[in-house]
């Protein structure tokens, strides 16, 4: 058996990377190359990326937002009851108008939502 000790073995690196040319004098800058790969993506028939989806509103901020806009709709409705006519004063519209005007919202306003993680 040979001694594996003075065994020897070359690899031939036949594809070297080389560095590439430079398209100018100087180096382009992050706007330069963003425009210039959009440029080639729009003739590559490729659709442009997507937005990034804006973050989502905290949820206690969610929550303030859908009770004013609970209580906005309420005061609508409770301007559009006060502006019925007589006539439809008994009617199925007035029914449900004074339903929704009779909504205890104040409970609603009193309720703040956890902030979570620790920051009760």
């Amino acid at each position: 058996m040979a001694d594996r000790a003075n065994v020897t073995v070359t690899i031939a690196n036949r594809n070297p990377t080389m560095p590439r040319p430079r398209l100018g004098p100087l180096p382009m800058t992050a706007a330069e190359r963003q425009a210039r790969r959009r440029a080639k993506r729009c003739r590559l028939g490729d659709p442009p990326s997507p937005a990034p989806m804006p973050r989502a509103r905290p949820r206690p901020r969610r929550w303030a937002a859908a009770v004013a806009a609970l209580v906005a709709l309420q005061d609508e409705y409770r301007a559009w009851l006060d502006r019925l006519p007589e006539n439809l004063a008994e009617s199925r519209t007035a029914e449900k108008l004074q339903a929704i005007v009779d909504l205890d919202l104040d409970e609603l306003l009193a309720i703040e939502p956890p902030r979570g993680y620790g920051r009760d």
